[in-house]
């Protein structure tokens, strides 16, 4: 796996040639797969999550390929529901690798993302998954996974985001995430307004059928730790991740999932059993024996739904932030300052992270008591010290939650006490750092 992570170096290029050469190199491991397609800016995850969770309880193999990690690169790739494992990632490599270095040879150098795209779908291929559920990386038009075939495309809430890459409008960014939209398959959206437009315009140019939903389609009448109650269709369902906007993104995986041929046939019966199943780590994820939650937020939409929800079960907490410097620091600070008993601002360890001094600055404006420390470790170890009654929040980027689960690690010796939700986080499994 050291070649693969030595790949980081790279950064990021947008555009299909790379891993459309090596798909052909590899035989197209991706041609004739099913395959859902998922893009948007918050939530897209957790609509993956829910949609494999429903596939599988209908009785498929399924695949499901997400990114970034938190611990393991293992975790981007799932077969079954389970993280694929090292002997696996290890067989897709020895079949990738030869190729891709041929590629650099002639000044075709592929990402770490590019490569990892590949690995998922040619294990999907190899260990005979029947449907995926594929997440782009960012944007979709000249995303590495915009080489897959899909059955249905979904494009979940634009905001504004990666704008050196997408756009710096909301109608651009969303023209880009559309750009995943196929001739003759559903794409199915929650969005309105500029971002719904750029979407339509994509979408006729392209001769894909749109489907656009609503998120307020979905009554949630209780909220607990880790899940919510919803009605929908006149029908009680319960979801099985915290938090009032993941009826929306429910909305979505049943919408996006109705559109499959054999949606009333097999899957329709299983979709309770499905969303009451999913599990999805480090989304407002609760710990067990102690008073700390861990989630990825890193938008300041995302932002504003984590204060409404941790307001309304939690309370005030102690926040525990460090985000990286491409993020809109403001405005998330700006809307979690308000639920903070304390602010502790930290940066994780990533070149890419936003110094102690930016997150410091960036919060002041909404907090004057804002202490900053210099890594994760000494702010959960302050902010456990003066939580009082309060529990510990600690998010802001995957990192974050990266850095928590390692430091929950160093004081359990075994950690499978954490999440309600989720096992397949677990902090024994800890690999790689990732920027």
């Amino acid at each position: 796996m050291g070649w693969f992570e030595g790949l980081s170096g790279r950064g990021v290029h947008p555009g299909l040639a790379n891993i459309t050469e090596l798909m052909n190199r590899l035989g197209n491991p991706q041609k004739g797969m099913r395959t859902i397609h998922v893009t948007g800016t918050d939530g897209k995850g957790s609509v993956c999550a829910m949609m494999e969770s429903v596939l599988r309880c209908s009785g498929y193999r399924t695949g499901m390929f997400t990114s970034p990690e938190i611990m393991r690169v293992n975790e981007c790739i799932m077969i079954g529901g389970e993280d694929v494992s090292d002997e696996d990632l290890e067989m897709a490599l020895e079949a990738i690798r030869p190729h891709a270095e041929d590629m650099a040879s002639i000044g075709m150098e592929c990402t770490r993302f590019e490569v990892l795209t590949a690995m998922a779908l040619v294990l999907f291929r190899l260990l005979s998954v029947e449907i995926a559920v594929v997440e782009v990386g960012m944007g979709g038009r000249l995303d590495a996974t915009n080489v897959v075939d899909p059955e249905v495309s979904v494009i979940n809430g634009v905001g504004v985001e990666h704008t050196r890459f997408l756009g710096s409008t909301l109608g651009e960014i969303a023209a880009e995430k559309a750009g995943i939209a196929k001739k003759g398959a559903p794409c199915v959206t929650v969005n309105t307004g500029e971002a719904l437009e750029a979407i339509a315009a994509y979408c006729d140019r392209v001769g894909a059928p749109l489907v656009a939903v609503s998120a307020s389609d979905a009554e949630v009448v209780n909220t607990k730790p880790d899940s919510i109650d919803m009605l929908f269709g006149g029908e009680l369902m319960t979801v099985g991740l915290p938090g009032r906007f993941q009826a929306g993104n429910a909305v979505l995986a049943i919408a996006a999932l109705s559109q499959l041929p054999d949606y009333g046939e097999r899957i329709a019966e299983h979709v309770q059993e499905g969303l009451a199943s999913v599990s999805w780590p480090c989304r407002m994820q609760k710990h067990i024996a102690m008073p700390l939650i861990i989630d990825v937020t890193h938008t300041s939409t995302g932002a504003a739904r984590l204060a409404e929800d941790i307001g309304e079960i939690y309370g005030e907490v102690v926040l525990v932030i460090g985000m990286l410097e491409d993020k809109d620091l403001s405005g998330v600070c700006s809307k979690l300052a308000g639920v903070a008993s304390k602010v502790y601002v930290t940066a994780p360890q990533s070149p890419r992270a936003a110094p102690v001094e930016r997150m410091a600055a960036a919060m002041s404006a909404f907090r004057d008591d804002a202490r900053p420390f210099p890594d994760v470790d000494s702010a959960l170890d302050a902010a456990m010290d003066a939580r009082g009654d309060d529990n510990v929040l600690v998010t802001g980027s995957f990192r974050m939650a990266e850095e928590a689960l390692i430091w929950l690690q160093k004081r359990f010796a075994r950690y499978s006490t954490f999440s309600p939700a989720s096992t397949s986080t677990d902090a024994s499994r800890a690999g790689t750092r990732r920027a």
